[in-house]
C-alpha cells in the first residue's frame, strides 16, 4: 500500500509540501522588525548605492522585494526592463524621468509610480544630484 508521500508524489504536490524532509515546512516569512538605513544590506554599483531592506516571502505573498537606490547624477540602473513582480517607487529626492510602456514622465520628491507585472518600465537620474527612491516589488 503507498504511503502519503508516494501518493503525493503522484499528484505532484510533494514539492510543496515537503521541505527539508518535513511535512508542512515552509520558508521563513519576513519578521516583524524596523531595518534602519545602516542595517539594511548594502551594494555599491556603478549607477549608485542599492540598498534592500526586506526580501523574502510574508505571510500573504509569495515573494516581498523592498529597497531604495540612491541613483547617480545622469545614471540609469538599467535600460527599461519587465518582471514577474508588481512594483511600486517613491521619489524621495532628485529629479529624473520615469518610462511605463514608452511614455516618460518627469518626476521629483513625492512622486509615486506604480507598474503592473509583465510592463516595460524604467527610471533615469536627469538632474544633477542623486536621485533617491525605494521601490517596493511583489509576486502574490
Amino acid at each position: 500500500m503507498p504511503n502519503r508521500r508516494d501518493l503525493l508524489k503522484l499528484a505532484g504536490l510533494e514539492a510543496a509540501l515537503f521541505e527539508g524532509g518535513a511535512l508542512g515546512a515552509a520558508p521563513a516569512t519576513l519578521p516583524n522588525t524596523i531595518v534602519p538605513t545602516a542595517k539594511a544590506k548594502l551594494t555599491k554599483e556603478p549607477f549608485g548605492d542599492l540598498r534592500i531592506y526586506f526580501d523574502g516571502p510574508t505571510d500573504q505573498i509569495k515573494s516581498m522585494t523592498a529597497g531604495s537606490l540612491l541613483l547617480k547624477a545622469g545614471m540609469t540602473p538599467h535600460e527599461p526592463h519587465q518582471h514577474p513582480e508588481e512594483e511600486f517607487m517613491v521619489i524621495t529626492e532628485g529629479t529624473g524621468e520615469i518610462s511605463i510602456e514608452g511614455k516618460i514622465t518627469r518626476i521629483g520628491p513625492g512622486a509615486m509610480m506604480y507598474c503592473a507585472a509583465g510592463k516595460l518600465h524604467g527610471i533615469v537620474n536627469t538632474g544633477r544630484t542623486p536621485l533617491l527612491f525605494y521601490f517596493y516589488k511583489w509576486k502574490a
